[in-house]
């Protein structure tokens, strides 16, 4: 299942690449043929619109499974394990709830437009809502994910705060601050007490979506 869900988040990133080099070859092509040989690329303003919207999607879903959203935690951080465990509880359900508010609109627009075709490309307009779909689908498991390892407690001190506090931070000092390199969960020894084991978190940034 682990090398399943790698290989998902390697997939997206794959596409956010391609989604780039397509945005690139794209507007900078057509800003060539029309300056310099009175042309252009007649599908460019609708692909490379295509192409931000699911970058930028896709993008948001990485984000948040590295967490690297930004955002303030000037007060969870100072809070006890409690207090850091109700926020964390109370954040996550709240994005499970917009979530599946994006969720469903993004699939009631996809059916609506499914039929309707873009001037230039042809493709179908359902193409630029169906990436809401896929953003609702990942987001949502990774968030179950999430709420499911706070109930469980199987999750450490550092990783019960969700954001990034400036993008600005170095890379190892994001790591050290606030997610760690890896996320933690308790567990009994045959002794009888507690030890954590790490699990291999994806490396952390600090950057925005």
């Amino acid at each position: 299942m682990r090398q399943l869900v790698e290989a998902y988040f390697t997939l997206i990133k794959i596409l956010m690449a391609l989604c780039m080099a397509g945005m690139v070859v794209l507007v900078f092509g057509n800003v060539v043929l029309r300056y310099a040989f009175n042309s252009g690329i007649t599908v460019s303003e609708e692909m490379s619109r295509l192409f931000f919207v699911w970058m930028c999607f896709l993008g948001a879903i990485l984000g948040l499974r590295e967490r690297a959203h930004l955002g303030v935690d000037t007060l969870v951080a100072r809070l006890p394990r409690t207090g850091k465990m109700v926020c964390a509880v109370v954040s996550c359900g709240l994005m499970l709830w917009v979530t599946w508010l994006v969720l469903q609109g993004s699939w009631t627009q996809t059916v609506i437009n499914w039929d309707a075709q873009a001037p230039a490309t042809g493709l179908s307009m359902g193409l630029l809502y169906g990436i809401g779909v896929v953003f609702g689908l990942s987001t949502g498991a990774i968030l179950l994910h999430e709420m499911y390892l706070l109930l469980t407690g199987r999750i450490s001190d550092a990783d019960l705060v969700m954001v990034s506090e400036s993008e600005d931070l170095p890379e190892a000092t994001a790591h050290g601050a606030h997610t760690g390199g890896h996320r933690t969960h308790q567990s009994t020894n045959q002794g009888g007490t507690n030890r954590e084991e790490a699990l291999p978190l994806p490396s952390q940034t600090a950057s925005s979506r």
